[in-house]
């Protein structure tokens, strides 16, 4: 071993995958494997013990997988960093690995290069991620943030709904009818729409007032 060497430790519940990706990284001089374990409890014990640079990680391990020996790992003492290898791409499991602190997250069709390009960025402290995982972070970020309405904005919108005024509506909730408006005007907002029918089609569809049940109908109108 020599001081330009990164220690690694590799954790896989499937013996033969964990032998495969060992004997791929042996084939590079700057990565040690010191230590190998069979599911997250002994990768973090290993860990404890060994302090390695990185812990490659799978993600599913019996008595305790990887996410929670991620959470783990970073909890101790180690400062070791955690590279997630998993066949798993979901949305749920990648943001499980990353609020856990895992600083990479990779999938197991990942080359002998891109791994140990990975491992030395991890132990530099360096995020990665594999192209496919990367595009769906992204496209989940580029999503539109999801529209909250307050208790009151709905109950003002179900007035809506049934066909009342802006004063039957005031009425009602024992408010007045310039507060009417505004609600209106920021539920307008809120959803993107410029009218009353618009604005409870809207809220329908995207699941934020209930839909009526069979054999009741609702008067939507466009009094103002």
């Amino acid at each position: 071993m020599t001081d330009d060497q990164i220690r690694i430790v590799v954790a896989d519940d499937h013996a033969v995958m964990r032998a495969g990706v060992v004997a791929l990284l042996a084939a590079d001089p700057a990565i040690e494997v010191v230590g190998e374990a069979g599911n997250g409890r002994e990768a973090v014990e290993l860990i404890e013990r060994l302090t390695p640079d990185v812990a490659l990680l799978d993600l599913r391990m019996p008595i305790m997988d990887g996410v929670e020996a991620t959470t783990a790992i970073l909890g101790g003492p180690s400062g070791t960093r955690v590279l997630i290898l998993t066949t798993y791409d979901t949305d749920s499991e990648i943001e499980r690995a990353v609020e856990a602190g895992a600083i990479g997250y990779l999938l197991k069709d990942t080359s002998r290069e891109q791994l140990a390009d990975a491992i030395r960025s991890a132990a530099r402290g360096q995020t990665v991620l594999a192209p496919r995982v990367a595009e769906r972070i992204v496209a989940r970020m580029r999503q539109p943030a999801p529209v909250v309405l307050t208790s009151r904005e709905v109950d003002v919108l179900n007035g809506v709904a049934d066909g009342l005024s802006n004063a039957d509506i005031g009425r009602r909730l024992v408010i007045a009818e310039a507060t009417v408006k505004t609600h209106l005007l920021r539920i307008f907002a809120k959803l993107d729409v410029s009218d009353r029918t618009h604005a409870v089609v809207t809220a329908l569809e995207r699941g934020l007032l209930a839909r009526p049940g069979p054999g009741e109908r609702r008067p939507w109108n466009r009094r103002s």
